[in-house]
């Protein structure tokens, strides 16, 4: 008999495309951007997607023989995904705390949902935002808040050096700017 289970998180059987977990002890910081875009791929996942694949693998168990329907076959393979994806982004979104940047008040330092400019010790200039771990894309410039580059950046102010621990060593950088969205 197979049965099947929900890895515990933190075990390192979460699914590849899963976001890691949370680290012990740290709240899910998140701003109501990200919140909304993780509620709004549940909702898609609930109302759209799995509805249709629903129908798929109703419509291939009909046609016989189940072990050579390659239809019905993925088709159950995606549902156990999607209903993954379903329970993970419903216990991320239960453990969320949103945090509206813009209504932070002390807009003279570095805090969760901050926009930074720091230049390197080479002066090249890089921009990263301050965001929650499951909204963090370096592509588009958004960081982590447990990122090594945030957690040197937090409480700076624009003008300071602060150290920054890469596997390479120590690098200093100095805080360019610090900018925050608007209410």
């Amino acid at each position: 008999m197979v049965t099947s289970r929900t890895p515990a998180p933190g075990t390192g059987d979460e699914d590849e495309d899963d976001l890691p977990p949370l680290p012990k002890g740290t709240k899910n910081y998140i701003t109501p951007a990200g919140f909304e875009k993780l509620q709004a791929e549940l909702r898609s996942l609930l109302r759209v997607e799995r509805p249709k694949v629903v129908e798929i693998v109703s419509w291939a168990a009909g046609n016989g023989d189940r072990s050579e329907n390659g239809d019905y076959l993925y088709g159950k393979k995606r549902l156990r995904e999607i209903d993954r994806r379903i329970r993970f982004l419903t216990k991320r979104l239960e453990a969320s705390e949103v945090v509206d940047p813009s209504r932070q008040p002390n807009k003279t330092r570095a805090f969760f949902g901050a926009t930074v400019t720091y230049a390197r010790e080479d002066g090249a200039e890089r921009t990263v935002t301050i965001v929650g771990i499951d909204e963090a894309d370096t592509d588009q410039g958004k960081v982590s808040w447990i990122s090594p580059i945030a957690r040197a950046l937090l409480k700076a102010e624009e003008g300071d050096l602060v150290k920054l621990h890469t596997p390479a060593g120590v690098e200093e950088i100095e805080v360019v700017e610090i900018r925050y969205p608007s209410a």
